[in-house]
């Protein structure tokens, strides 16, 4: 029989908690608004296009706690809807300039304008304002398993000392996608890949099956995995780990060589919100005179230059075949070479951020609809995952995977570089602080547990792996610094007022309407001596 080469394609949606309803508009709130309207609903008519034609796929995604309660949010639902019809009014005016003074331009701008108001119609209509539904009936017709990830997305690693902590990340995350889903996922997706030996114990506590590695997770093990990355490896207390395929995924992920480096393809960083004059573009970007993106983007990668060619969609889409067969041939070629060497179906990870589809590679969701057409079409390639391989080959070689991530290096420098390893002293000290509160103070109940319920909500938001990813990269390093600074300063109101044995009401008033995040918190997570049942390495 022909062996057939199985590829679990991983998405992971994920966004830092940013909400801000103390100002009319804010800035950083169009990280979210930007991923709806350029992956999540664009992804989400793709899947349903798909579904209706018939096209047979499985698609592995996970939805970050964080990600879950704003789009669930009724003040960020209406924000958004501000931020669609602000952009429409935008293309309707670009419509009337590109005519006058850019007429290589007025296609695209129309191009945009039919997104913005497809967008619209979609989310009012078809999810009424809350996109999960879209993802989890999709779930409901067996094309997607939504899985979770760490409560607030926390580099886990680097907290490895402290098992309360991590064990709040897991659970949280477990009894969030259950609230907005109604069913346990049975995956996990690491946030940054990010493994230590033993973090598999509080996974399997939380019924989870199988979690994904970075690739040289399983080569730096002390065995060598039989069957490399390409057939998961079982954790000795039976979770499975899924490591990633490095090369497949690099020709999509590469910055240089991947796919979405082609010059035909559209150019992030030119948008007219930076290249137009301020009169023009002011009333579209933010108060006073902060430029940003607006998606009107009317130029291809071209080269390294500042001189762009006028992006052409038609070129784009040829190469969006050409890419389609290009990573095919690749999954074909590389089914071939191992048939002789293992005895089973390969199984190719294939994890990423599923921001870059849409977001950051505009033709990317045009080219996953293409791979999964492609596939389905054929005999060879088949999209499935991780669920239904284990349920086809449930036996898997036991080996204890290495401590890794996908970051640069391989561990953990991206997250605990020289500019931003400051601030786990704060972080660690603010853990220990928690615990401490939940021994001295356990089982509280009315204003007190509300208040230590804020204490433990504001360490698990300063826990993010956002904020230390940003002030590493140098971008929006004074709002990420202000964030773990405001969540750590929030814990100490608490911590400071409970050593009086007081409990700040209004204080606590506001800080529950700011963050609203994780409702069924419960403070006694972080008691180390509780009657839980803790894995302490």
């Amino acid at each position: 029989m022909k062996r057939k080469n199985y590829i679990g394609l991983i998405l992971n949606a994920h966004m830092p908690y940013v909400r801000h309803p103390e100002y009319p508009r804010f800035l950083e709130e169009d990280w979210l608004f930007e991923a709806i309207s350029e992956t999540y609903l664009p992804l989400l008519r793709m899947f349903r296009r798909l579904r209706g034609d018939g096209v047979k796929f499985r698609v592995t995604i996970s939805l970050s706690p964080t990600l879950c309660t704003m789009l669930s949010d009724p003040i960020l639902q209406g924000r958004f809807t501000n931020y669609l019809r602000l952009h429409q009014k935008l293309g309707e005016k670009e419509l009337v300039r590109c005519a006058a003074e850019a007429p290589e331009s007025l296609s695209l701008a129309r191009m945009y304008l039919d997104e913005i108001t497809q967008n619209l119609e979609d989310y009012f209509e078809i999810y009424q304002c809350n996109i999960l539904e879209g993802f989890k009936d999709l779930e409901d017709s067996g094309h997607l398993d939504l899985i979770t990830t760490a409560a607030t997305h926390a580099y886990l690693p680097l907290f490895s000392q402290y098992p309360t902590a991590i064990e709040a990340q897991i659970e949280l995350a477990i009894q969030t996608h259950i609230n907005h889903f109604k069913r346990r996922p049975k995956g996990f997706w690491l946030p940054e890949c990010g493994y230590f030996p033993g973090l598999e114990e509080y996974l399997q506590k939380e019924e989870i099956a199988y979690f994904q590695l970075a690739a040289q997770s399983l080569a730096l093990a002390q065995e060598p995995a039989k069957y490399g990355n390409y057939a998961p490896i079982s954790c000795p207390n039976g979770v499975h780990a899924f490591a990633r395929d490095f090369n497949l995924t690099s020709l999509v992920w590469s910055n240089q060589e991947g796919y979405p480096a082609d010059p035909n393809y559209r150019e992030f960083y030119r948008d007219i919100g930076y290249d137009l004059p301020l009169d023009y573009i002011g009333p579209y970007i933010h108060e006073p005179e902060v430029r940003v993106f607006t998606g009107f983007k009317y130029h291809a990668i071209t080269g390294k230059g500042d001189q762009k060619n006028i992006y052409r969609p038609e070129l784009a889409a040829r190469k969006v075949l050409e890419h389609t067969e290009n990573f095919l041939y690749e999954v074909e070629k590389k089914g071939r070479k191992l048939a002789p060497l293992i005895d089973r179906d390969p199984f190719y990870t294939l994890a990423f951020d599923t921001e870059l589809f849409g977001h950051w590679w505009f033709e990317g969701i045009a080219w996953l609809e293409s791979l999964l057409r492609k596939a389905d079409q054929g005999e060879s390639v088949v999209f499935e995952t991780p669920t239904d391989y284990l349920r086809r080959y449930p036996d898997n070689q036991e080996l204890q995977p290495a401590l890794s991530s996908w970051g640069e290096g391989g561990y953990s420098d991206v997250w605990a570089s020289g500019s931003n390893v400051w601030i786990y002293r704060h972080l660690h000290k603010a853990i220990e602080r928690m615990e401490e509160l939940s021994v001295r103070f356990p089982n509280q109940s009315s204003l007190k547990q509300r208040f230590l319920n804020q204490a433990a909500r504001e360490v698990l938001l300063a826990m993010s792996s956002d904020w230390p990813f940003i002030i590493h990269n140098g971008t929006f390093v004074t709002y990420a610094e202000s964030r773990i600074k405001d969540h750590l300063g929030n814990f100490n109101v608490v911590y400071e007022n409970m050593c009086k044995n007081a409990v700040n009401t209004e204080w606590l008033v506001k800080a529950e309407k700011r963050n609203i995040v994780f409702p069924d918190i419960d403070y006694n997570i972080f008691n180390p001596d509780s009657d839980r049942i803790r894995y302490n390495g």
